[in-house]
């Protein structure tokens, strides 16, 4: 076993693609604060969140190596295939976190706590939660959906019911987009002896009706902006229209349980989160 890894079993021990969506989100919190300042600050929100994210997927990655290695999409990882010892992956995960959190630091105590309750609820909670209960999705999200309120607080903007918004379209957000991927990999979830959902409901009848249920959540979220004085009708009934599409693909799902319908739903959120931060900044 190697204590250097390549470049792209690097890219792959951080969870690269994961990492990035995350660290955009904190920028679009970033962006829809008040008076963001396009200055030192907002590349700090940025590297940092980055760092401390990437190091969060690497401790993820330690944790969950021999389940990685029960299943077929996970198997070729780093750490099951002996890239990298696992004690060097934790030691990594750990100091690029730490690394995370003092750039954070420099920008304000409340962003950086923000992120290390992220961190926490990540590493501590979630991950262990998913070999014990299918609520491991829905307790997921919380950490998911709290870096648009690190990039907010960054700013010095305080909180307020309008940097929940974003916060709660991230919480909706995930659920039908997690479950789709894992009705797509419920063989392998269930391989790996991991609680999902979609590897209880068989048939999945309960996993339709949550995708759905959080979809619907997105419509009266998307709407909210309706009640602040400088709204954008036209974002808003965009964002609106969005969502009521968003719960469309949620529905086909729903109706039609299988991997073309899943792979539709996860696609298309994948194109639904942008567009909906896109239309916020309207």
């Amino acid at each position: 076993m190697a204590f250097f890894i390549s470049s792209r079993d690097f890219l792959t021990l951080i969870k690269v693609r994961i990492t990035g969506l995350v660290t955009l989100t904190a920028a679009a919190g970033y962006g829809l604060a008040p008076h963001p300042r396009w200055d030192l600050a907002f590349v700090s929100v940025v590297v940092g969140v980055f760092l401390i994210t990437a190091g969060a997927s690497t401790v993820n990655m330690y944790l969950e190596r021999r389940t990685d290695a029960l299943m077929n999409r996970t198997r070729l990882r780093p750490l099951p295939v002996n890239a990298l010892r696992p004690s060097s992956a934790l030691v990594m995960g750990l100091v690029i976190s730490l690394a995370g959190l003092i750039v954070l630091l420099f920008i304000g105590m409340l962003p950086a706590g923000i992120a290390a309750l992220s961190w926490v609820l990540y590493i501590l909670v979630y991950t262990p939660l998913k070999a014990k209960t299918s609520l491991n999705t829905v307790v997921g999200a919380i950490p998911g959906a709290l870096p648009p309120l690190i990039g907010w607080t960054a700013t010095g903007a305080p909180l307020s019911m309008a940097a929940f918004i974003p916060f709660l379209l991230m919480v909706a957000w995930q659920v039908p987009h997690f479950l789709a991927l894992a009705w797509m990999y419920r063989e392998d979830y269930a391989r790996g002896g991991l609680q999902m959902l979609t590897v209880l409901d068989q048939e999945g009848g309960m996993v339709g009706r949550q995708a759905v249920l959080y979809a619907i959540c997105l419509v009266p979220i998307t709407a909210a902006p309706l009640l602040g004085q400088d709204a954008s009708l036209l974002g808003a009934f965009l964002g609106i229209g969005l969502s009521l599409v968003f719960v469309g693909f949620a529905a086909r799902f729903a109706l039609h349980r299988n991997r073309n319908t899943a792979a539709s739903l996860f696609g298309v959120s994948l194109l639904y989160l942008p567009c909906a931060f896109g239309l916020m900044f309207l």
